[in-house]
């Protein structure tokens, strides 16, 4: 009876460790897939992280998701545990948290970590925690599970794993290589900005005059709008790359959702002022975020949010 008992006992732990694999595998899974739409605050990472630049930084944001997909595959399928795939597993755990303490002593423990991309918000914090009790979880997987295997099969399952986590990423969302160059470049009909309505209806914070001479970046965002919020990530960058870049925020929306916005971007330190809604429109149009790259109140270049580039930015500057 005691070897029957000590027999069910052993099957029962095997489905468990069996079950915490292939959902830490499934965990990996969704975190990758949440990442890529949209990728473009996970490609921010890399830049504000100083690795790979505006031009890498795309490439080594699909190829980490691309590594969580393969990692994920391996834990669900239960594939190599102790050999291989708890040890990148912890590694890619490791990484992660030591970015996330990193980011909280520079910026406090505010906003979206990005962990989930937007489908899941978590601070800092929250994601250290998940990530300290996924590796707890690896711990105990490792200890008293092997995994499955399954020979030659094994190895030629692992290698599909990989090509196919690697590529996914880029067919899912590809990287447009020339998209900023061949806007910019586009030639389009210069207009006058009318800067004395922004002058004259400004609700917080008057705009300096000085936006009506010389070079500037002018971004018309709303509150609320997410593409603003990744926007605004995207230029806070370009500011700490280079200060030279004037970016001016003009900002519509609820002043009780500023805080909010400042926590998601950490924008605090580039100007901006707030509109109400009728000059907002007049000066933006309704399609969000509306960026002017403005040259002595003439805007010379109207750019999308993922169309704007540092490079190509400077190289107007420098005209």
């Amino acid at each position: 009876m005691a070897f029957f008992f000590d027999s069910m006992k052993e099957k029962i732990l095997k489905i468990v460790w069996i079950t915490l694999s292939s959902l830490l595998g499934l965990l990996f899974i969704y975190s990758g897939y949440t990442k890529l739409f949209p990728i473009e605050p996970f490609e921010y990472t890399f830049v504000d992280l100083g690795i790979g630049g505006w031009v890498f930084a795309p490439f080594i944001a699909r190829f980490m998701i691309g590594l969580e997909f393969f990692i994920g595959l391996m834990l669900f399928f239960n594939l190599y545990l102790r050999k291989f795939t708890i040890k990148i597993t912890s590694a890619v755990l490791i990484f992660f948290t030591v970015y996330l303490t990193v980011m909280i002593v520079k910026e406090g423990n505010n906003g979206n970590c990005g962990c989930f991309g937007n489908a899941l918000a978590m601070t800092p914090l929250q994601a250290i925690i998940k990530n300290v009790v996924m590796l707890g979880v690896c711990g105990l997987i490792y200890k008293f599970h092997e995994g499955f295997s399954f020979g030659k099969l094994s190895k030629w399952l692992s290698v599909s794993f990989l090509l196919t986590s690697l590529a996914m990423p880029h067919i899912l969302n590809y990287v447009s290589l020339d998209y900023s160059e061949s806007y910019l470049n586009k030639p389009e009909d210069n207009f006058a900005l009318p800067l004395d309505t922004l002058y004259n209806n400004a609700k917080v914070n008057t705009p300096p005059k000085s936006l009506s001479h010389g070079k500037h970046v002018l971004a018309f965002m709303s509150l609320k709008c997410p593409h603003c919020r990744i926007a605004a990530k995207k230029m806070r960058i370009m500011t700490e790359k280079n200060p030279q870049i004037s970016i001016y925020f003009v900002l519509n929306g609820d002043k009780e959702k500023l805080k909010e916005f400042y926590e998601d971007t950490k924008t605090q330190n580039i100007p901006y002022c707030m509109l109400g809604a009728k000059p907002f429109i007049f000066l933006a149009g309704t399609n969000m975020p509306a960026i002017y790259l403005i040259n002595n109140s003439t805007v010379e270049h109207w750019v999308n949010y993922m169309e704007l580039d540092q490079n190509e930015v400077e190289k107007w500057l420098a005209e």
